[in-house]
This record gives C-alpha cells, structure tokens and sequence, in this order.
C-alpha cells in the first residue's frame, strides 16, 4: 500500500497514517502481548464498541490480520492455531441420519429452540451442518448465534446466523441506504448463515 491509498477503509473502521502508527506502538509496548491482547487494546484506545457495549473485537482481529498481511504493521506470530482451513472431520452416533419423519407437524409438538451455548451442543451443530448442509461447515463470520431445533422425535434443524457482510451490492441497493448510513445501521442486520432441516 502507499501514501495515496490513505484514509483506508477496513472492516467499518476510517484508518489514517497516524492510527497505524498507534498500532505499531501498541504492538512494540508490549513484546509478550498475544494477538488477542493487542486487538483488545486497540478497541480501548479507539473507543471501538459494538452496540451491546462489547470491544469490536472480531472486527479489529480482521482489521489487524489484513493490515500485518499488507506489511503495514507486524503482529507477533500466533500462539497456537485456530483451525481455520482444516476440514471438520469429526462424526458421532449422534450425528447419524435417523429414520424419516414423516406426518403433521402437530406430531412433532412439543419443538423446542434451543440455542447452542454449550461444547457439546457447538459439536453437534457443526457436525449436522457439516454432514447434511450442502454448503458444509465452515466458522461462521464475527457474531453469531446458533440453534438447534429439537422434538421428542430428536433434532429436526439447525440455523445459524451470524454478522452481516460489510457490503452486499444487492442488499444495499435494496435498502437504499447511503454508505454513511449502511455503516451506522449495519449492527442491525443478520446473516441467515445457515438454515437445515434434517
């Protein structure tokens, strides 16, 4: 990158020669400080919140990665690896196609969602997604929440959702926000990242 691509725009965020100069020192401050450690003080110093009052910290973890990838700053390696890449392999009896379900859905009452919160239930979704969605499983992007729907005759969906695309042409023209507005209310926007009903 040079002089002239400045301000540059990453992940939401204006940024100016001065800011990556900040992140550099944030970085040099601290010569044990993790990738993680470096991106929460950064959305300290800037102030970066999401509108549950959160650090943006999946956002700056983007913002820092394809800025450390330019050759704009240098993050310290990272400590262990985050699995991104690797193909989810992982099959349990739980996750084995059943016999069909077949009838009104009345038959199936009482469903309940219930949402994944727990290791067990995040192994679960993963794997249903993974076996029987035709897009496969992938991490989903930034904030997200999942679900799994089940009855007494077991589970019958998982949904996900996650953060919405910074820019989507289609959607954008759709709403017909200006930029300026698309960047203020975009936390207001989710992405059905996934929805199989098994």
């Amino acid at each position: 990158m040079v002089l002239a691509d400045f301000p540059l725009s990453i992940c939401g965020r204006s940024l100016t020669l001065d800011d990556i100069e900040m992140i550099r020192q944030i970085i040099a401050s601290d010569p044990s400080a993790t990738r993680e450690q470096i991106s929460r003080d950064i959305c300290r110093a800037w102030s970066w919140f999401k509108p549950d009052g959160g650090l943006k910290n999946m956002s700056c973890k983007v913002l820092l990665l394809r800025l450390h990838r330019s050759g704009l700053i240098t993050l310290p390696e990272p400590r262990k690896s985050n699995g991104n890449g690797r193909k989810f392999s992982r099959r349990t009896e739980q996750g084995k196609a059943r016999e069909k379900i077949a009838g009104p859905v009345q038959s199936l009452l009482p469903l309940e969602l219930q949402r994944v919160v727990s290791k067990k239930d995040s192994f679960l979704w993963n794997e249903l997604i993974d076996r029987y969605h035709y897009l496969g499983y992938t991490p989903l992007p930034g904030a997200q929440v999942r679900y799994l729907i089940n009855s007494p005759a077991g589970y019958l969906c998982a949904i996900g959702f996650s953060a919405a695309a910074w820019k989507v042409a289609p959607r954008d023209a759709w709403i017909g926000w200006s930029t300026e507005r698309r960047v203020q209310n975009l936390h207001l926007v989710v992405d059905n990242s996934r929805f199989l009903i098994l």
